[in-house]
């Protein structure tokens, strides 16, 4: 495996294109070393980079080169016991990059999503764990880190970022049904997204494309880890 990210061979691209269409453990299995060298190799060697990239931004950024889904490359096997679709495998490549001791997901940090036809760059939390989900409510009600927040996400949106997530049909109790945030208050998983250019994702510059979505974002992370940090503190 190469030390430096060059840019995902084309090769690799329509591996994962091919992926999507036959998605079965009969196609896979035999071309499982292709994997390996055309998109797992360049999949570790982008997340090392991007790491650095990341830390140099924000010192607390983790990021882990195992493949085997601990670490920050997502798994490639899918979980389909409570799902009606069967497909084994994730046919797009998933990256993660967080801030926080244990769990992985449950703490802010950035997702990078790659595929063939594009994919984008995310900041944020999916899902918040109980205690972030209240203690992030808290926060928006607030005047001075609910503003914060606004300002930030509108920020965002400016630049082309478009702000989403899982949302509750209305403002939980305890906060008035008017608040003037109170569309913030309901997200149950926030984030900012924009999607990546396909054409990059051949050259070693989408190190760089990534690392400035990352960098404009940064202000939202650094909201998300400072509401969280208490919580951490104990």
């Amino acid at each position: 495996m190469s030390d430096t990210f060059d840019g995902f061979p084309p090769e690799g691209l329509a591996f994962l294109a091919e992926l999507a269409i036959n998605n079965e453990r009969s196609w896979f299995e035999p071309r499982k070393a292709d994997y390996r060298r055309l998109v797992e190799a360049p999949a570790v060697a982008l997340v090392a980079a991007l790491g650095e990239r990341l830390r140099a931004l924000q010192p607390g950024i983790q990021y882990d080169l195992r493949t085997n889904g601990s670490g920050s490359l997502m798994r490639l096997y899918r979980d389909v016991r409570f799902s009606k679709d069967k497909s084994p495998y994730n046919p797009v490549l998933r990256l993660l990059f967080w801030e926080g001791p244990g769990k992985k997901t449950a703490h802010p940090g950035f997702y990078i999503e790659i595929k063939p036809e594009g994919g984008g760059a995310y900041c944020g939390i999916y899902q918040f764990e109980p205690a972030l989900l209240e203690a992030y409510r808290a926060a928006v009600a607030r005047d001075r880190p609910g503003k914060a927040l606004a300002d930030v996400l509108a920020a965002l949106r400016e630049a082309g970022y478009a702000i989403g997530g899982e949302q509750s049909k209305r403002v939980p109790a305890g906060f008035a049904a008017d608040h003037p945030r109170a569309g913030l208050l309901r997200y149950r998983g926030l984030w900012a997204e924009h999607p990546l250019d396909p054409a990059q994702h051949t050259r070693p510059d989408l190190v760089d494309a990534l690392a400035e979505h990352c960098r404009v974002m940064l202000p939202f992370h650094r909201w998300l880890v400072e509401v969280e940090q208490p919580l951490l503190d104990g």
